[in-house]
């Protein structure tokens, strides 16, 4: 786990429970002040098609939110920022309103496939997309551009990449119909011989 995604989340009440079941606290020292985001953490990032946002409301309670797009729709800015489009839909606006208040967010982007998984902490705003047509054009799908209510820009702080223990792999329907493409082809070939065959 990195130093400074660990120093981050380990609380005195998480250090407490850690000597309570361990024995002692692991809070590491001299953690840098952010992680950025290297090549293999911005193009795992750029791979997925869904990930969850975690926001805390102005009452205390976590919300968790599902986001999907097509690849590549959560964007990597630079190495530290993070920016996504948010379209109109419910009109609930829980993670906006919470944002206002709590700029804290926790990002956890899913490989299951692979069963790899990258979670990642930073400061979240939103931005008005009326206010910043340049910003929608830069970083929504280009189909769905003129349904684009904000924009979403997240400060990374830290990440840390989880073991795959547990992860149980699932896969999407593309992936499903790419992996048995090759099998009904081959089907295809043998179904048009055997045809053949009778025939003669």
């Amino acid at each position: 786990m990195s130093a400074t995604y660990l120093q981050i989340l380990t609380t005195p009440s998480v250090g407490r429970a850690q000597a309570h079941y361990y024995g002692r606290a692991r809070v590491p020292a001299n953690a840098p002040e952010r992680d950025p985001l290297g090549p293999d953490e911005q193009s795992f990032i750029l791979a997925r098609d869904s990930f969850y946002l975690a926001t805390v409301s102005e009452s205390g309670w976590p919300y968790l939110q599902h986001r999907g797009g097509a690849p590549g729709f959560l964007q990597v800015v630079d190495a530290t920022t993070l920016a996504f489009a948010d379209y109109s839909g419910n009109r609930q606006l829980l993670s906006t309103g919470n944002l206002a208040v709590n700029d804290k967010v926790a990002l956890f982007l899913m490989d299951y496939p692979n069963r790899t998984r990258l979670k990642i902490l930073g400061h979240g705003r939103v931005v008005d997309a009326r206010e910043h047509p340049d910003l929608v054009a830069k970083w929504a799908e280009t189909p769905a551009q003129s349904v684009v209510e904000r924009l979403f820009v997240i400060d990374v702080i830290s990440f840390d990449w989880n073991c795959p223990q547990y992860i149980t792999p699932r896969y999407s329907v593309a992936e499903v119909e790419s992996a048995v493409a090759p099998l009904r082809q081959r089907i295809a070939e043998l179904e048009a011989q055997m045809k053949h065959q009778i025939k003669t």
